[in-house]
């Protein structure tokens, strides 16, 4: 019951927002079912890249490179899929994507510098690498290609998305990693302080290469789903999906120090960025405008729950 209410302010921000695009969007066309569908979606490659995200802020750490991974894995299975096949992009892709998470994790876990300086120059590397692929030229997936295509527009029973299956697949693994194992409770004792827990006999350094490969490996998937759904790999892809899903965790209430989160919280944070985006879109409202109000609702977000804390802690006082 206390985690319950701990989301009913998110939950009722949705519902507010589900009633404000139902009103505001011209001849009722946001609650369609076909826009719903559209919406779940969208809201797949968003939510699956903030899921690997979610692990890497509980440990107190960031990565700043996933949107970079996800044009890198794009274009690297687009690259290989027409010599190795379907499965053959897949590896590639993800393989990529690995490559680059145990690149950061190694760099967290062996070395002084702070994960945001290590997962900037990576997402550099990333990028540039992903520039060099066809000379920065998009990658289009062919149209013999139908089993890639279908990987990212499919529908399941002819009505729910391919992607949506693979988003809820990917935060039930992630749920049941970070609150039914002991790897979960590992991860929240380091984020909430890693001296001690490495003194407690929590494999830190370890954990932390893992975390960041996780991470790295969901933004590979969240990169070739993105590929499959628009029929082709692009080296610029991937860069509202990093700010997206880095606003997603906060407003679910993942602490930026780490220590504290729930991945219901990134759920429900994804899904208001969705309906966000997807309503400023349907109103035709200026992209730069739709920057401006995801950044306020981050902002608000944050005070929303420092002032939470901040209650929390003097009921806890007295």
């Amino acid at each position: 019951m206390k985690h319950l209410r701990h989301f009913l302010p998110l939950v009722a921000a949705i519902a507010i927002l589900l009633v404000i695009f139902a009103l505001w969007v011209p001849q009722n066309r946001f609650l369609t079912p076909g826009n719903l569908m559209d919406l779940a979606q969208q809201i797949s490659v968003n939510a699956i890249l903030a899921s690997g995200l979610t692990l890497v802020i509980l440990i107190g750490g960031i990565d700043l490179s996933v949107g970079a991974i996800v044009a890198l894995a794009g274009v690297v299975c687009v690259s290989v899929l027409g010599v190795a096949g379907p499965l053959g992009g897949l590896a590639a892709g993800l393989g990529a994507a690995v490559l680059c998470g145990v690149t950061n994790g190694l760099c967290a876990a062996r070395t002084r510098m702070p994960p945001f300086i290590i997962t900037l120059a990576t997402m550099l590397v990333a990028r540039g690498m992903a520039l060099g692929f066809n000379e920065s030229r998009p990658l289009p997936i062919g149209g013999d290609e139908a089993l890639m295509l279908a990987f990212g527009n499919a529908r399941v029973g002819g009505w729910l998305p391919l992607p949506v299956v693979v988003m809820v697949a990917v935060f039930a693994a992630t749920a049941v990693l970070l609150h039914r194992t002991r790897f979960g409770q590992h991860l929240f004792a380091i984020g909430g302080n890693r001296e001690a827990s490495v003194r407690a006999g929590v494999p830190a350094d370890r954990l932390t290469i893992l975390i960041f490969m996780l991470s790295a490996t969901t933004a590979g998937l969240a990169g070739i789903l993105h590929t499959a759904r628009f029929s082709g790999g692009s080296a610029i892809a991937g860069d509202p999906l990093l700010l997206n899903s880095i606003a997603a965790v906060i407003i679910g209430g993942v602490s930026m120090f780490g220590g504290r989160g729930n991945i219901i919280g990134t759920v429900i944070g994804s899904l208001i960025i969705a309906i966000l985006v997807t309503g400023l879109i349907m109103l035709q409202v200026d992209p730069f405008w739709q920057w401006v109000v995801v950044g306020i609702v981050v902002i608000l977000a944050v005070l929303i729950d420092q002032a939470r804390d901040l209650v929390v802690g003097r009921a806890e006082s007295q």
